[in-house]
């Protein structure tokens, strides 16, 4: 078995022995381990009391992170006529309808994010199961079925994060870039953690918010103390 490096070591030592942290000092341990030759992202994990197979106990939602996540984020859109113009304006990456819709069955999938207008979903809806898996089909709960497609687009490319809890309860995401400014960082964490606390669905029985933990590309994760993080919402 190989021997873990030096840099591995050493992050694997600073986080000996620490856990249930507070936020700021989460995103600090976290953000000064994270020494990898490229801009690592720090991630945020979040286990919830929640069975996603029953209805009433989906969390999903959307959350504006006030620094951005660091990430260039492509936007394909669905649309016709002047909307998609509209969408061509504001900056989308990809703009089509039946077209896109066969690029797409064709398997090449080159976005991030997928808004539609709400005449296009007869045409989405047949890649649902293409783009469901992938966390991409547009859905008027997340904002992204409109027919603002500018302002869509605009909050894609701006920060806007998706979230959908996944069958073990777990809801995760990435919340900004090594290289932001603790203070930074610390806001897009919490913002993140609050939007999922607004998310509790009617059908969550007992505790909600069960485990937090923050981790780069790279690094060891570590959790943060959840009644810290409750309050900062």
């Amino acid at each position: 078995m190989a021997k873990p490096g030096k840099r591995i070591r050493a992050a694997r030592e600073a986080f000996d022995g620490k856990s249930n942290l507070s936020v700021e000092d989460a995103v600090k341990l976290v953000k000064a381990n994270a020494n990898a030759k490229f801009d690592e992202t720090i991630e945020i994990a979040m286990n919830l009391g929640v069975d996603p197979r029953h209805a009433d106990q989906m969390v999903r939602g959307v959350v504006g992170l006030p620094n951005g996540t660091g990430k260039t984020v492509r936007v394909a859109v669905f649309a016709r006529g002047p909307k998609a113009e509209e969408a061509e304006a504001a900056g989308a990456d990809i703009v089509g309808a039946e077209d896109l819709m066969e690029t797409i069955q064709g398997g090449e999938i080159n976005f991030d994010r997928c808004i539609a207008t709400p005449d296009m979903m007869p045409i989405v809806g047949r890649l649902g199961k293409v783009l469901g898996p992938r966390n991409l089909m547009p859905n008027p709960k997340v904002g992204t079925v409109t027919m603002d497609v500018a302002e869509a687009v605009k909050a894609a490319k701006g920060g806007q994060v998706q979230f959908k809890a996944e069958k073990a309860g777990v809801v995760h995401a990435g919340v900004g870039k090594a290289s932001f400014d603790e203070a930074k960082l610390i806001e897009n964490v919490r913002a993140f953690i609050d939007a999922v606390a607004k998310a509790k669905p009617a059908g969550a029985k007992g505790s909600y918010l069960k485990r937090i933990s923050l981790t780069s590309t790279m690094g060891p994760g570590v959790s943060i103390d959840v009644a810290d993080a409750s309050a900062a919402g």
